[in-house]
C-alpha cells in the first residue's frame, strides 16, 4: 500500500474511471467509422424498409460526395501547421507557455489558448492548441500531458460559434438556404443574429471560464499522474546543411529565396484586403485557407522551409483522408429515403420535435444535433441532414430560426468530444493515441453539456 497516495477529489474519481475504462475499450478511430457503419447498416433497413443492397448503394453512392470539403478539412489542417510551425510564430508560443508555472496553471493556459484559436478558425485551433500543449510539457515540471492534450481538444467545443463555424457562415451566405431549409428561411441571416448573438455571447462566456477550471480540477493526483519526458518532445529539426550561397545551384538559389516569398505573399494579401473590402468580414473555407496559407508563405520566408513544414502538416491529413469518404458513406446510409421516403436521420431528428414545443424545441434540437454528429461528424453534412427538418419545425413552433440553426451548430460542436475523428490532427502531433485523452473528454462533454443545455432554455 503506497502510503504517499493523495486522496482523489469526486472529480479526480470520475475522470480516472473514464480515461480506464475508455483506454481499455475505446478502439482505433478507424475502427470506430466501421463499426458505426455497420451499424448505421443494420438500423436503417427496418426503419426505413429498405434492403440490404439497397442500402448499399446508398453507401456507396454517398463515399465520394464530399471530396471537395474533405480537400477543404485537409487544408485548414495543412495550412494551420504551416502558419503555426513557422518560426517567427512559434517563437512566440515559446514566450506564452513560459507564463505557466505549475501543472494547474499549464492546463487553464493550454485550454484558454487553445478555445480561443479554435474560436477564430477550427483548424488552426487544433493545430496551435496541441503544439502549444507540447512546449507547455516540455517547460512545466509534474504536468499530465494526457490531460494537457485533451484540454488542448477541449477548445474545439468552441469552434461551431466562432469565425469559422460551417452553419452560421453558411446562412450568412444565403447560397441555397431556401433548398437546405426546406422553405423555411427564404433570405440570409447575418451573424449578427447567429455567432455574435446574446445567447451565443454568453454560453461562450460561461464556458470559456468553466471549462479551463474543470480541466484543471480534473489533473491527476501525482501518483496517476503521467509526465513525458521532455527530451522525447523535440523536434526533428531538418539536419541538411544549406550550401554557402556562392555555392548554391540556380535551382537551389530559388528554393531559398526570400524574394519570392515576399513577392507571391504580397500577391495573396493583395488579394485579401480586396476579398475583405467587397466582401466584408464574410468568412468562408476558402479565404481562412486562403489567408493562413499565405500567412505562411511570409512567416516562413522561403519557399523551402514552407514545403517542409507542408510535409509535416500532411502527415495529419491522414486519418481525414482515409475516414472521411467512410463518413461520407455513414451520410449516404443516414440520408436515404428509398421507396418509404423516411430517413435514419430524419427518423431521429423527428422524434425530438414529436416532444418538443417552443421553449424546449431548441434544447432538443441541441441533442438530435449531438447524436446524429456521431454518424456525421461534419458541420456542413450536418446541417445537409437536420436543416430540412429541423428549420421547418422550428418555424412551425415559432422557434427563431437563427437559434435553431445555433442548436444545431452546438450539437455538432457538443460530441466532438467523444467522437475522435476530429482529435485525429491533435492527436498526431502529440504521438498520443485517441483512448489517452477521451476520458478526460467526456467529463468536458458532460459541463459543457450542461451550460449549452441552460444557454438554450434561458435565452
Amino acid at each position: 500500500m503506497n502510503t504517499n497516495a493523495v486522496q482523489l477529489t469526486l472529480l479526480q474519481r470520475l475522470s480516472k474511471f473514464f480515461v480506464v475504462l475508455l483506454q481499455r475499450y475505446l478502439p482505433d478511430p478507424f475502427i470506430f467509422a466501421i463499426v458505426l457503419t455497420l451499424l448505421v447498416f443494420v438500423l436503417v433497413m427496418p426503419a426505413t424498409s429498405q434492403g440490404p443492397m439497397q442500402v448499399v448503394d446508398a453507401w456507396a453512392g454517398g463515399f465520394w460526395k464530399l471530396l471537395t470539403f474533405a480537400m477543404q478539412m485537409a487544408m485548414v489542417v495543412v495550412t494551420g501547421h504551416a502558419m503555426a510551425s513557422a518560426p517567427a510564430f512559434k517563437s512566440k508560443l515559446a514566450l506564452l507557455a513560459g507564463i505557466a508555472k505549475t501543472p494547474g496553471q499549464a492546463i487553464v493556459l493550454v485550454t484558454m489558448i487553445s478555445a480561443a484559436a479554435c474560436w477564430v478558425n477550427w483548424g488552426f485551433g487544433l493545430v496551435v492548441g496541441a503544439i502549444f500543449a507540447r512546449e507547455i510539457a516540455a517547460r512545466v515540471k509534474g504536468v499530465d500531458y494526457r490531460l494537457l492534450i485533451a484540454s488542448a481538444y477541449s477548445g474545439f467545443l468552441f469552434w461551431h460559434a466562432g469565425l469559422s463555424g460551417s452553419i452560421p457562415l453558411a446562412i450568412a451566405s444565403g447560397t441555397k438556404i431556401e433548398t437546405v431549409t426546406n422553405g423555411a428561411v427564404l433570405a440570409a441571416i447575418p451573424t449578427s443574429e447567429t455567432l455574435f448573438s446574446t445567447m451565443n455571447l454568453v454560453i461562450l462566456a460561461v464556458m470559456f471560464v468553466t471549462i479551463p477550471l474543470l480541466n484543471r480540477l480534473m489533473h491527476p493526483a501525482p501518483q496517476d499522474t503521467m509526465v513525458i519526458d521532455a527530451t522525447l518532445l523535440a523536434e526533428t529539426a531538418a539536419t541538411e546543411e544549406l550550401p554557402n550561397k556562392a555555392d548554391m545551384s540556380p535551382a537551389e538559389r530559388l528554393e531559398n529565396s526570400r524574394v519570392l516569398s515576399l513577392l507571391l505573399g504580397v500577391m495573396g494579401f493583395a488579394y485579401i484586403i480586396y476579398y475583405f473590402i467587397n466582401n466584408g468580414f464574410a468568412l468562408n473555407l476558402n479565404i481562412v485557407n486562403f489567408t493562413f496559407l499565405f500567412s505562411a508563405i511570409l512567416l516562413h520566408g522561403t519557399p523551402k522551409s514552407l514545403l517542409n513544414s507542408v510535409s509535416q502538416g500532411a502527415k495529419n491529413c491522414a486519418g481525414i483522408l482515409l475516414q472521411f469518404p467512410f463518413y461520407a458513406g455513414i451520410m449516404g446510409m443516414m440520408t436515404a429515403t428509398g421507396d418509404s421516403g423516411v430517413s435514419l436521420a430524419g427518423i431521429i431528428s423527428e422524434a425530438f420535435v414529436s416532444i418538443s414545443n417552443e421553449t424546449t424545441f431548441p434544447l432538443f434540437t441541441f441533442l438530435s444535433a449531438g447524436i446524429v454528429n456521431f454518424f456525421v461528424p461534419s458541420g456542413g453534412g450536418q446541417w445537409a441532414v437536420q436543416a430540412p427538418i429541423m428549420m421547418p419545425a422550428g418555424a412551425a413552433l415559432g422557434v427563431d430560426a437563427a437559434k435553431t440553426a445555433m442548436a444545431i451548430a452546438w450539437g455538432d460542436a457538443w460530441t466532438n468530444m467523444i467522437q475522435p475523428f476530429w482529435a485525429l490532427p491533435a492527436l498526431a502531433i502529440a504521438g498520443l493515441g485517441a483512448k489517452d485523452v477521451m476520458g478526460y473528454c467526456i467529463m468536458a462533454l458532460l459541463g459543457s453539456g450542461v451550460i449549452i443545455s441552460l444557454g438554450l432554455l434561458i435565452f
